[in-house]
């Protein structure tokens, strides 16, 4: 599994700012938007593709991809997906992509292009669309658990593949989907700030449900600069809990 990006909707520098995080020469205080990649045998997937899909697979060099799953229509989850039209031509098939009926419709309207029959203009990109529900589905090698979440009052998926759980933009987890996150090798969360916050978990509140779940181990991303160096930020963390950064690669 690879962190594509691990960093909140502006990332990290952020345009204008000249914090101490967003000064660092530390590489790992860099942040594109939040994605992964996953592969198992011969199947390659990746959770969302933010804006800066592109790059993010460029620095991995993934020459092969078979689906996106989409956890929400937030432009910095979703942006990218044009670029998917690369895969087109190297694989000469349609990418397959998993959502929700209501990310479809948002797709539907940002991506008209894409979707609307009546274009028919060359090169635009070609995806399969997959309906996304609550619930344990097969695609190729993987057995996918949705694990549904809010995100203020918005539905975001997260998902849960054997003992890895990958969940982003969450600030609230009723008690029957954390029954779905119980006996986890890794847990990605979202810990956006040390200050509470509206639609994401603060660290504090990332680190609460950490502690309740007990996974062996977890790992925070969609991290805002306003949270503190890695350095820093790392140091008062459990021993189980980590700080992701972009390119950090784990084997499941």
């Amino acid at each position: 599994m690879n962190f594509l990006g691990t960093g909140t909707s502006q990332g990290v520098p952020v345009i204008g700012c000249h914090c101490d995080v967003c000064s660092s020469t530390t590489s790992e205080n860099n942040r594109l938007r939040s994605s992964i990649h996953i592969s198992k045998k011969n199947t390659s997937i990746v959770i969302d593709t933010g804006p800066d899909f592109r790059q993010q697979m460029l620095n991995y060099k993934i020459e092969k991809l078979d689906a996106v799953l989409f956890t929400h229509e937030h432009k910095d989850h979703v942006a990218g997906l044009d670029d998917v039209r690369a895969y087109n031509f190297l694989q000469k098939k349609p990418i397959d992509i998993f959502c929700s009926d209501h990310v479809f419709e948002c797709l539907k309207r940002e991506y008209r292009y894409i979707f609307d029959h009546n274009f028919k203009y060359p090169g635009i990109p070609k995806v399969n669309r997959f309906s996304l529900e609550n619930k344990t589905f097969s695609y190729k090698d993987l057995k996918i658990q949705p694990i549904q979440v809010m995100h203020y009052k918005l539905p975001v998926f997260g998902f849960r593949i054997d003992k890895f759980c990958y969940i982003t933009d969450a600030s609230f987890i009723e008690k029957k989907e954390k029954e779905k996150l119980k006996n986890l090798d890794v847990l990605v969360i979202n810990a956006l700030r040390k200050e509470k916050h509206i639609s994401h978990f603060n660290l504090e509140e990332a680190l609460n449900l950490i502690k309740e779940l007990n996974p062996k181990e977890a790992y925070l991303t969609h991290i805002s600069h306003l949270l503190g160096s890695h350095e820093a930020i790392s140091k008062e963390l459990p021993n189980n809990v980590f700080l992701s950064h972009d390119k950090l690669s784990l084997t499941l």
